[in-house]
């Protein structure tokens, strides 16, 4: 009896042996070609690889997928399925094709008639030219260098444009295969692009002319932060990638709309103009990322407040937030947009009060509280959002409270020739 249960034990081990080694023969080599993505500071063969062996065995196949951070997702698995379209959400998004090719596309301007940078600078063929460019640099000595730091940082961020398409055409089923795609949804990304490329040519022109800002290092932060990209947490997903332009364009159009306010009690009605007219775009480009999820809603509404609810508990991460002038972090220790964002928030062009008003439109926009006939975890993600404006307001009180016990501190900024500006 002991010797048969010890051979029985010894073919076992055997087959497990066999296992392993067809598992290392067939799966490794696959895992292997499809970490491209990954940091040159990974080793060859990394240690997370090895510890997630038997879950990735396990899978119903091995063709893998790359995130944005250093772990292997394999199709079919139960964490990919939390970032990759299911089959029906496909369908809505296919389905929809009418309402991008019809309604979305008739919210874009005909460039013909639409304004254009130079409609708002001086005419270089003018015998006033020069004259008219220190127009400019009186009617800026107003501006103060709070405004001017985020002025700078929202140039900044509407200059990384491509960073913005490039994150558009991570989405499935919309993205711009070729990058002439014909489909209404890669004409509608291309199209959004050109009409925001206007904004960043314009305030770039405009803030060199007004001889208050030191170019280059922003001339750098703009090229640090395209390389350097961005992660919204979209996970190639239209809901949630959709989700995320409605509220950025909504948060990007207040900063605008307040800086104009701001430069006209400075004095300068020009830049008033100027941040007015790109707020205006903001606000269309909002309508339309509003009404995408409008569509979704109709056809899929658990999918829809899933993917509204898991944007706030990810919470919207700002565009730039990957700025870098390639100084300041190095001087201060610590990053170069927290202290842009500080600077936002005490001079009230974009606060923590005003992410929780963009929270409540949206959910008063798409009546999240009255959609009915929800799934379980549709219902909870339902009272999730229900809640989350008035625990944010909170929390940015708590914020005011604990930031007044300290006393003041400024900081330079390479923007503005290194003045400095009071951060919190």
């Amino acid at each position: 009896m002991a010797l048969r249960s010890l051979s029985k034990k010894r073919q076992k081990h055997k087959k497990q042996q066999a296992r392993a080694t067809a598992l290392k023969s067939t799966l490794f080599p696959q895992l292997k070609h499809s970490m491209f993505a990954l940091s040159s500071k990974t080793s060859a063969t990394p240690a997370f690889a090895v510890k997630k062996q038997q879950r990735v065995a396990r899978a119903t196949t091995t063709k893998a997928v790359v995130n944005d951070s250093p772990r292997i997702i394999v199709e079919n698995d139960a964490e990919t399925k939390k970032f990759r379209l299911r089959d029906h959400q496909r369908e809505v998004i296919r389905d929809m094709s009418d309402f991008a090719g019809g309604e979305l596309m008739g919210l874009l301007k005909d460039t013909n008639k639409n304004w254009q940078p130079q409609d708002f600078l001086p005419d270089p063929e003018s015998e006033q030219f020069l004259d008219d460019i220190k127009e400019i640099q009186e009617r800026s000595k107003g501006i103060s260098d709070d405004l001017m730091v985020v002025l700078v940082g929202d140039l900044i961020t509407e200059e990384a444009l491509p960073t913005y398409m490039n994150m558009l055409n991570t989405l499935e089923e919309t993205k711009d295969n070729t990058g002439a795609d014909g489909t209404p949804w890669a004409q509608w990304t291309r199209k959004w692009t050109a009409e925001e490329n206007r904004h960043g040519d314009l305030m770039n022109k405009y803030m060199w002319m007004t001889g208050k800002c030191n170019m280059k290092p922003i001339e750098t932060t703009i090229q640090n932060l395209i390389g350097s990209g961005m992660n919204p947490k979209t996970d190639n997903n239209p809901y949630l990638g959709f989700v995320y332009t409605s509220f950025q364009e909504r948060a990007t159009k207040i900063s605008h709309g307040n800086t104009a306010r701001m430069a006209l009690e400075a004095g300068d009605d020009k830049l008033a103009k100027i941040c007015g007219i790109i707020a205006a775009d903001e606000g269309r480009h909002e309508i339309a990322y509003q009404r995408i999820i409008d569509e979704v809603k109709k056809r899929d509404p658990d999918g829809a407040v899933l993917a509204f609810a898991d944007m706030m508990k990810k919470q919207i991460t700002m565009p730039a937030h990957l700025m870098d002038d390639g100084q300041h972090k190095a001087r201060t220790g610590r990053d170069l947009f927290s202290d842009f964002a500080a600077v936002a928030e005490r001079s009230g062009v974009y606060t923590a009060e005003d992410y929780a008003d963009i929270m409540e439109h949206l959910i008063k926009r798409w009546d999240i509280n009255n959609i009915t006939g929800l799934s379980a975890e549709a219902m909870e993600a339902q009272e999730y959002l229900m809640k989350q404006p008035d625990r944010i307001r909170k929390l940015a009180a708590f914020g005011k409270k604990k930031a007044a016990k300290k006393g003041p501190m400024t900081e330079k900024f390479s923007w503005i020739f290194d003045r400095e500006v009071q951060i919190n």
